[in-house]
């Protein structure tokens, strides 16, 4: 099993803004992989950080749930919203161990 943390540093005063964008993404975005995706917002650290995180059987998984998603029309008319909202951004993939 993978953990997959899409981490995002929005633009000052953009969370609000971005937050409200991801609750309403694609149905497609609901449920990206095994469960259903789940928001993070820093409590510490770096300010404007909006973390989506997903798990994945394996990283083949990823890659296919990856590519339906991202070729789906209402996921890059969505999409097109946030890039705006976002400074930078990382992915990090994570072996779950226990």
């Amino acid at each position: 099993m993978i953990l997959v943390r899409d981490v995002f540093q929005l633009k000052f005063g953009k969370a609000r803004d971005a937050i409200n964008l991801f609750r309403e993404s694609p149905e497609g975005m609901q449920q990206f992989g095994n469960s259903p995706v789940r928001l993070l917002t820093d409590l510490s650290g770096t300010f404007y950080t909006l973390v989506m995180e997903t798990t994945f059987d394996n990283m083949a998984d990823y890659e296919n749930s990856f590519k339906k998603v991202t070729s789906n029309s209402e996921w890059k008319n969505w999409y097109q919203k946030v890039t705006p909202l976002v400074e930078t951004g990382r992915r990090e993939i994570f072996t779950i161990v226990k």
